[in-house]
């Protein structure tokens, strides 16, 4: 199979989770701001599409080149082997960006490498300059920095956030692949036990099934690339069956939601049992503050209103003692905690151990991490 030149895209702060990721499954990896190179064959895309849960989008690379003119943009572009990838019929829509680059107007970028493309495919499909784009999608982006050119084909579709089971969501839901990365970076073990005291419609908790019964996050959703006619049939369906046969079913979870709003865990249901995960995770409408367990070890992970409205600032503020006093009777639980609010520590009334600065989409939040101090559990005589 050829081997291409790949990157998986992902939020800014997410890059070292993606190389792990991608590294766990065999890959070597170059980590970047926003993405991470590695290299693979057609099987590769659609293995790293059904896998990754921090993700993105996994993109070919079809070139690389600095352009300093719109000349050179056009006959770098036209120089490339398109025709090894977009069928006669392919519709192949260009977005562009352009940061700090001479070639600064996008609109102008888009148009020139869209050209370039059609007067290539159109020679060597002696199509007299038109193209009917009526068959399947290839979807292309332009992305110039520093008079440096990327061009890439996006083999994922509907961004990998977009697992598929959400059937309906609250009012600021969190996106599933940034849900999988507050699990993945509280290090938890799935024999302890697992909170989220403000779930909402469930995602970090299903998140947290999904990756404890190594249940593939893109499993049951489709990717653009499976619609080419140059990727084998029945691929993707091998490596679906393949991702079903490491399912792991013999654990016992201990997975909790709970939210002040009833009609969200109504909600958090719906989208479990989408998932296939209900059974592994307990909703329940409980207020933050009355939160009470004789549990040890555990991990409480919360994704808590933000408050980014003046009026709403001092109820969340609220909120955040409430969470502050009911988890320090919790010595032993490590507490997670995302928010925008950079004076979180004051109203929680603790330091964290370790803050991380993540992007919620275009928004900076910090993940304040507190972590327990782990009690051995009481030995049991056989």
């Amino acid at each position: 199979m050829q081997e291409f030149r790949l990157i998986a895209t992902c939020a800014s702060g997410m890059e070292a989770l993606v190389g792990r990721e991608l590294r766990d499954l065999g890959y070597q990896t170059q980590v970047e701001n926003g993405r991470v190179r590695f290299n693979g064959t057609i099987e590769d895309i659609l293995r790293t599409n059904i896998w990754l849960r921090t993700a993105d989008r996994v993109k070919i690379i079809v070139g690389e080149f600095n352009a300093y003119t719109f000349d050179d943009l056009f006959e770098k572009t036209l120089a490339l082997p398109w025709d090894q990838l977009l069928p006669m019929d392919a519709e192949f829509p260009v977005e562009g960006k352009s940061r700090n680059s001479k070639l600064h107007s996008v609109p102008d970028v888009q148009s020139i490498v869209k050209k370039a493309i059609v007067n290539q495919l159109a020679a060597t499909y002696h199509r007299n300059g038109h193209l009917p784009e009526t068959g399947a999608l290839f979807p292309l982006e332009v992305a110039i920095n520093k008079d440096k050119v990327m061009l890439t084909l996006d083999t994922t579709g509907s961004s990998l956030f977009k697992r598929g089971y959400r059937l309906e969501k609250g009012g600021a839901p969190l996106k599933e692949n940034m849900a999988a990365a507050l699990v993945m970076l509280a290090k938890w073990y799935s024999d302890n036990p697992f909170v989220d005291p403000v779930c909402g419609s469930g995602t970090i908790p299903i998140e947290a099934a999904l990756l404890a019964r190594n249940i593939a996050p893109g499993i049951k959703r489709a990717f653009a690339c499976e619609k080419w006619d140059w990727v084998p049939a029945g691929l993707s369906q091998e490596l679906r069956d393949d991702a079903k046969s490491k399912i792991n079913t013999d654990i016992e979870l201990d997975i909790s939601g709970y939210d002040i709003d009833g009609k969200m865990i109504d909600i958090a249901r719906l989208n479990a049992q989408e998932a296939g995960v209900l059974h592994d995770i307990n909703f329940k409408q409980l207020a933050v503050k009355d939160f009470t367990t004789d549990k040890i070890n555990g991990v409480i992970i919360a994704n808590p209103p933000y408050g980014e409205r003046l009026s709403d600032r001092d109820t969340v503020r609220i909120l955040y003692r409430q969470m502050g006093q009911v988890y320090a009777k919790l010595p032993s639980w490590s507490k997670y905690i995302l928010t925008s609010d950079l004076e979180f520590e004051d109203y929680f009334g603790k330091k964290a151990t370790k803050r991380r600065k993540l992007y919620n989409g275009a928004l900076r939040t910090d993940y304040f991490q507190y972590w327990g101090k782990r009690i051995r559990p009481a030995r049991t005589e056989a």
